[in-house]
């Protein structure tokens, strides 16, 4: 999982898959959009206006990687 973040669009982006696929992107609420991909699996989310929803000092800078 990687977390990107976009200061100009106060915009958070986590990434699950790396793997490139269409994605259909679903709005759950206001600030909040899913990429889904195939078979309905969550490839990412992202968060509109995050510094509105989350403490971002806690959350960046970050980088997460799995490893396999």
């Amino acid at each position: 999982m990687k977390i990107y973040y976009n200061d100009k669009t106060d915009l958070l982006y986590l990434r699950f898959e790396e793997e490139k696929q269409d994605v259909i992107n679903k709005r759950v609420s206001d600030d909040v959009v899913l990429d889904i991909g195939e078979k309905e699996k969550i490839l990412g989310i992202e968060i509109l206006e995050a510094s509105k929803h989350l403490n971002l000092h806690n959350v960046m800078p970050v980088e997460y990687e799995l490893q396999r």
